[in-house]
C-alpha cells in the first residue's frame, strides 16, 4: 500500500512534485547548519582535544584497506549515501523533469555553467602567484542545495514555483558537474582493475532495481562491493553512489526513482550530510586574530571571492547574456531581482566545497583550515546577501498569493479570475 501510495505521488504535476521536493529536503539543511555549529564550538572550545581523537579515531578492516579514520568514513562512506540520492534525482530529472525539455532547461543549465567557471576563474586569479594553492580551483564552485533550502525555510519566502524549479535545476546541473570535476581531477593513483571490477556490481544493481527488485537484502551488498571497489580503484568513492544512482529506473512498469529516493533521503538528509558536516567543519579558528589572519591569506580570500562573488556574477550574468541575445527567457513569475536573490544563494557551497577541499589540500594544513574558513564564512555572507534581496520580495508574493488565493463569494473561482471574465 505505501509503494503504491508513492508510485501515485509521481503522477502529480510537475510543479508539486518539484515543491514538495524542495520541502523535504529544507529539515536535512537545517540539521546541516546544527552540525557545523556544533563541530565549531567544539573545535574551539576547552575540548578541542576530544574532537581531533574522535575525528582520528581508526576503524574498520585493515585487511581491505578499509581501516579509515572516523571522519574519512564519513566523507568516503556516509556522503557516498547523500551522492547516491543525487544520483537517482538527476536521473528523474533528465528522464522524467525538467532537464529533458532542452529549451525549457537551457537557462539554468547555461547559469549552473556559468556559476562553475566564473568562480573557479575569480579563484585562479587570486592564487595566480601562489602556484601551490591552485588544486583548490574547483572548491567555490559547487551550490549546497540542502544548505540552500535551509535558508529558504528560514526566510520562508513566498517564491514563486518557477524561481524554485530554477533553483532546483540549477542545482541539479550543478551536482552533475561537482561529481564530475571530482572523479576527472581530483582522483590520484588510478586503479584500472578495482575500477573495472566494481561494473560488476553496479550491472547487477542496475539489473535488480530495473527488473523490480528492492530488496535491501540484495541490493545493500552490491552497494557496498560496488563502493568499496571504486574506493580501491582511487576514484574518490562518492562517485559510486551516483553511478548506482544513475542505475534507477525513473519511467516504465518498473520506476522506482522517487520510492527509493523517498526511502534512502530520510539517511541522506538525517545522517550523512550532518554527520559529515560534523567533522568537515570542526576547524579550530584560534580566536579573533586566527580568523582575521586566515582572511589575509589568498585560498581563503579566492574561496570568498569565488562564492559570494563569482557565483552571482556567473549565474546572474549567463542568465541575463542568453536571455537578452537568444530566445531564452524566464518564466513569466520571474523577475530578474529574483534571480539575482537566486545567484547569491548559488554561493552556498558548503558540502561539495569542502568534499572538495578535503580532497585538494592535506588534512590540517594551512591551505585546508584557510578552505575550511573561507567555505563557512563564504557561505554565511551569501546566504545574508541572498536574504535581503529576497525578503525585499516577500511582501510582493504574499500580495500576489492573496489575491491568487480569495473568494468571497465561494463559487471555486478565485476574485481576480471571476473579474477579469466579467
Amino acid at each position: 500500500m505505501i509503494t503504491r501510495r508513492l508510485f501515485t505521488r509521481s503522477s502529480w504535476p510537475e510543479t508539486k512534485r518539484l515543491t514538495e521536493t524542495l520541502r523535504s529536503e529544507t529539515v536535512g539543511g537545517v540539521l546541516l547548519l546544527i552540525a557545523a555549529g556544533a563541530a565549531l564550538i567544539w573545535a574551539n572550545s576547552p575540548w578541542v582535544a576530544d574532537y581531533k581523537e574522535l575525528s582520528d579515531f581508526v576503524l574498520g578492516p585493515e585487511k581491505l584497506h578499509l581501516n579509515l579514520s572516523v571522519s574519512a568514513w564519513a566523507a568516503d562512506g556516509l556522503l557516498a549515501i547523500f551522492f547516491f540520492v543525487v544520483g537517482v534525482e538527476l536521473k528523474r530529472e533528465f528522464v522524467a523533469g525538467d532537464l529533458r525539455d532542452p529549451a525549457r532547461a537551457a537557462l539554468p543549465i547555461a547559469a549552473a555553467i556559468g556559476g562553475m567557471i566564473v568562480p573557479a576563474g575569480i579563484f585562479i586569479a587570486v592564487n595566480a602567484h601562489h602556484r601551490e594553492n591552485l588544486g583548490g580551483w574547483a572548491v567555490p564552485i559547487a551550490t549546497d542545495i540542502a544548505f540552500a533550502l535551509a535558508v529558504l525555510a528560514v526566510l520562508s519566502t513566498h517564491l514563486p514555483t518557477a524561481l524554485r524549479t530554477f533553483l532546483l535545476t540549477l542545482a541539479v546541473v550543478d551536482d552533475l558537474l561537482a561529481i564530475t570535476v571530482i572523479a576527472a581531477f581530483y582522483t590520484d593513483h588510478l586503479a584500472p582493475g578495482p575500477l573495472l571490477a566494481a561494473l560488476v556490481p553496479i550491472a547487477l544493481f542496475g539489473l535488480a532495481v530495473q527488473k523490480g527488485i528492492r530488496h535491501p537484502a540484495l541490493l545493500v551488498p552490491l552497494a557496498v562491493a560496488a563502493w568499496a571497489l571504486v574506493h580501491a580503484s582511487g576514484v574518490h568513492a562518492t562517485v559510486a553512489g551516483v553511478l548506482l544512482g544513475f542505475t534507477v529506473p525513473a519511467l516504465g512498469r518498473h520506476a522506482s526513482a522517487e520510492t527509493i529516493e523517498h526511502a534512502i533521503r530520510p539517511l541522506s538528509a538525517g545522517v550523512a550530510v550532518p554527520v559529515f558536516a560534523f567533522f568537515a567543519a570542526g576547524v579550530t579558528v584560534g580566536g579573533f586574530h586566527g580568523f582575521a589572519d586566515a582572511l589575509t591569506h589568498p585560498v581563503t580570500l579566492g574561496v570568498i571571492a569565488g562564492l559570494v562573488v563569482g557565483k552571482p556574477i556567473g549565474v546572474f550574468g549567463t542568465t541575463w547574456l542568453l536571455a537578452r541575445f537568444t530566445k531564452a527567457s524566464l518564466d513569466d513569475e520571474l523577475a530578474w531581482r529574483d534571480v539575482l536573490g537566486v545567484a547569491l544563494l548559488a554561493g552556498i557551497g558548503f558540502t561539495v566545497s569542502l568534499l572538495i577541499g578535503e580532497l585538494a589540500f592535506e588534512d590540517g594544513s594551512v591551505a585546508d583550515v584557510d578552505v575550511k574558513i573561507a567555505v563557512l564564512s563564504g557561505s554565511v555572507l551569501a546566504g545574508a546577501l541572498a536574504a535581503v534581496v529576497l525578503v525585499s520580495r516577500n511582501a510582493v508574493y504574499r500580495r500576489i498569493h492573496v489575491l491568487e488565493t480569495t473568494d468571497a463569494d465561494s463559487d471555486g473561482v478565485p476574485d481576480i479570475y471571476q473579474a477579469r471574465r466579467d
